[in-house]
């Protein structure tokens, strides 16, 4: 059964949203700060972690930065309060693979958190028709969707679950402008969103992906336009 820990230090947030995700049929432990969310962590570790940025003690970016030293492709969500623009970015520059705004629908949570179980290695997620194609290559880059491996070279990449579907999305359709807008659609599955999650999750890539990521030439920028990626940097 996938594993879902809530750190969450709102008594009344934690125990619906923990409600809800039980009634999804997932396994699901939570903690009311840091310090415990990460011995919960340690004690029976999760495969996805809801996790509220305005802990008291340790704050929610180092508990993260914690859980990501642990379990470096761990599929994180943040939560955050509607002002807290600048700790959303920061979360999402470290490589959080989702955030939702406060206060926020129960139920969208649940299907976030079902979105993140299907992506992720180590969940299982709901069964799906396997893809035509399970292997994308580009220059010294191959991605295995079926097994969720990416290398570069003979080096296996360290990439988040949103990461590895940004990527594996780009290298099926080669050549071809994505807007930020059709990305959240495609790849996150969103009919709405903040489009610099996108930007974030692009920059991220991209220093992984390009030699020089300040001049990238896989991952190239279309002015007014979204994003392309050119093959083998051409």
């Amino acid at each position: 059964m996938d594993r879902v820990l809530v750190i969450e230090d709102d008594p009344t947030v934690r125990e619906v949203l923990c409600s809800y995700l039980l009634a999804a049929g997932l396994d699901v432990q939570n903690a009311a700060d840091g310090l415990g969310g990460l011995a919960k962590f340690d004690a029976q570790p999760a495969d996805v972690v809801v996790l509220d940025l305005m802990l008291p003690g340790m704050d929610g970016l180092e508990v993260f930065r914690q859980l990501r030293s642990r379990n470096g492709t761990l599929a994180v969500m943040m939560l955050t309060a509607k002002g807290a623009e600048e700790d959303r970015i920061l979360g999402l520059q470290m490589g959080a693979d989702d955030y939702v705004t406060k206060p926020f629908s129960n139920r969208e949570i649940v299907l976030r958190v079902q979105a993140l179980l299907r992506r992720s290695a180590t969940g299982s997620g709901d069964i799906e028709p396997e893809p035509a194609i399970t292997l994308l290559t580009d220059g010294d880059i191959t991605v295995d969707t079926r097994s969720r491996i990416a290398r570069r070279g003979t080096t296996t990449m360290l990439l988040t679950a949103r990461e590895f579907d940004l990527l594996a999305h780009f290298l099926a359709s080669p050549g071809a402008v994505w807007s930020r807008q059709d990305l959240l659609s495609t790849v996150w599955g969103w009919e709405y969103g903040d489009e610099s999650t996108v930007t974030v999750h692009v920059r991220r890539l991209r220093s992984k992906v390009e030699t020089d990521p300040a001049r990238p030439r896989r991952l190239v920028t279309v002015w007014g336009a979204g994003y392309r990626w050119d093959s083998d940097g051409s």
